[in-house]
């Protein structure tokens, strides 16, 4: 959920494309579902933590997707005017995003190392 909101903001930011609360929430309500449920129904229920854990690993990836855009957007005086980001907030933004691509790229190292 987190992600998709991250994302609907940076859309909304970058591409100027507004969509309506009621579309907004209706789109995000089923989305998540339906591919869990697929995918459970498959792989069977013995397999729900590996694949919690699996679908975790993954939304990892995406963060930085979100977060570096979002850093990008609200560091832009011309987008944020008087709400820009000091130059403090954009330092330490930057610093997060640089140990999240970080991070990333270890657990990637650590789960090919153990193949």
């Amino acid at each position: 959920m987190t992600g998709t909101l991250a994302g609907q903001i940076v859309m909304e930011g970058f591409l100027d494309i507004r969509l309506k609360p009621c579309c907004a929430g209706l789109s995000r309500v089923p989305s998540p579902s339906f591919p869990a449920a697929l995918v459970i129904g498959v792989a069977g229920e013995n397999k729900v933590t590996s694949l919690l854990i699996l679908s975790q690993v993954i939304l990892s990836f995406q963060l930085p997707f979100a977060v570096i855009p979002l850093i990008q957007f609200t560091s832009n005086r011309a987008k944020m005017g008087e709400f820009v980001n000091s130059r403090f907030t954009m330092v330490v933004a930057w610093v997060v995003a640089a140990a999240i691509l970080f991070f990333n790229a270890e657990l990637v190292w650590l789960i090919l190392r153990s193949k």
